[in-house]
């Protein structure tokens, strides 16, 4: 990893969004469409990776398939200036919790979490509540998401099930044991 500083040209902005848009396409196809050689591509690909413009690639799925059906925001008020170290910590012993962030306004953070079930959003809440210096949390649960391609809502929007037999699957997936939090292990808990 690189700490120097290089240029980022429309090339590159070009690349970038490319990927955006596919992240499995080839040198070749990118190039086809930017107008280098896949030779070339790689190498701008590398120097983006190189100096932290592209950091990573990964799949984009959709929750409910891994058997998360319910969705959350919520607002973290704290007692006294926590510092966003100690979130941290916090955040990271929950596994449903998606994203988490630190904000301006009257909450100190906000959470993005996921969970199978609203019996589980509430079992999630109280262990986030749980915390000593957490005074008080607000939930906004989502009904669906207005930008179904975002990253935040999966790779397909649940509106997307093509018939009356995935419709019938969502409640019998929801009355299945509890699926592991995404990135822990069974054993983990």
């Amino acid at each position: 990893m690189s700490t120097k500083s290089a240029p980022f040209d429309e090339l590159d902005r070009k690349i970038v969004t490319a990927l955006i848009e596919n992240g499995r396409a080839s040198f070749a196809e990118i190039g086809s469409a930017v107008g280098l050689s896949p030779t070339a591509v790689k190498r701008r690909v590398d120097r983006l990776r190189d100096n932290d413009v592209i950091t990573g690639f990964s799949a984009t799925v959709r929750p409910a398939a891994l058997g998360w059906f319910t969705e959350a925001y919520v607002e973290v008020y704290c007692d006294g200036a926590a510092p966003p170290r100690r979130l941290a910590e916090v955040v990271r012993n929950h596994p449903e919790i998606a994203a988490a962030m630190t904000v301006t306004g009257g909450a100190d953070a906000l959470l993005h979490v996921r969970a199978t079930d609203v019996g589980h959003f509430e079992e999630v809440l109280e262990r986030i509540r749980t915390e000593p210096f957490i005074r008080k949390t607000i939930s906004y649960m989502v009904l669906s998401h207005l930008l179904p391609d975002s990253p935040e809502a999966g790779a397909r929007a649940p509106s997307d099930l093509t018939g009356p037999a995935d419709r019938a699957a969502v409640p019998a997936a929801r009355a299945r044991v509890r699926p592991q939090p995404p990135g822990r292990a069974a054993n983990q808990r």
